[in-house]
């Protein structure tokens, strides 16, 4: 399908990211199916509260779906009058990064505590990303010795400047690199040879959610 405005393609984005159909996200965004399919394929200009419900049902934000803020830092905007922050069950922290995207992992690397970006999916509890086979990563996250793991962090977060909200969860556990290739699809944005499949199995989650109280 081809999508018939920016807001369109980012509407398909997000549900098939989801595995969402018409059907589906129409219904968690109190909206007809009809309507959604228009807003993919056409020009249109939904009300503030059509694309606060509609970006609830995505997963992702108001600003994220009109494309804004892509070129300033985030959390320039002023705190909300009454925020609350929230502590994260395990359960809801995994479903809040159950969709995949991009994360950060954190490790004591050759040169010091070494923070990247990576594409990542959660499989079966576990998350999964790729690398470069003979990479650093490669060596760094291998201990060399037998039966001793190097522990890793990974963090995912996703804020809303328009409404000054958002969650933040993070995950710390050994990683594990993979002998064969898992059956779920992850396209590293790095691109070039990434062969590598590396997983942390989590051992420590926990998570923040600031909204207003």
């Amino acid at each position: 399908m081809t999508a018939g405005s920016d807001l369109g393609r980012r509407i398909i984005h997000h549900r098939e990211r989801l595995g969402l159909t018409h059907e589906e996200v129409a219904e968690l965004a109190g909206m007809s199916p009809g309507y959604l399919r228009y807003l993919e394929e056409q020009t249109g200009t939904p009300s503030c509260a059509s694309l606060t419900r509609l970006a609830g049902a995505l997963r992702t934000t108001v600003e994220d779906l009109l494309g804004g803020g892509g070129d300033r830092p985030p959390g320039g905007a002023p705190a909300m009058a009454h925020p609350v922050l929230e502590k994260l069950e395990k359960e809801e922290c995994l479903r809040l990064i159950e969709p995949g995207g991009i994360g950060r992992i954190a490790y004591e690397g050759l040169r010091g505590v070494t923070v990247l970006p990576v594409n990542y999916r959660l499989d079966a509890g576990t998350i999964v990303f790729r690398t470069a086979d003979g990479g650093p990563m490669d060596s760094e996250l291998r201990s060399g010795l037998e039966g001793v793991d190097v522990m890793i962090a990974f963090e995912v977060d996703r804020f809303d400047e328009a409404h000054r909200q958002g969650w933040s969860v993070l995950v710390q556990g050994p990683a594990h690199h993979l002998t064969e290739a898992p059956e779920i699809e992850i396209t590293p944005w790095a691109g070039g040879e990434r062969d590598l499949y590396v997983t942390i199995v989590p051992h420590r989650v926990s998570g923040r959610r600031i909204h207003a109280g």
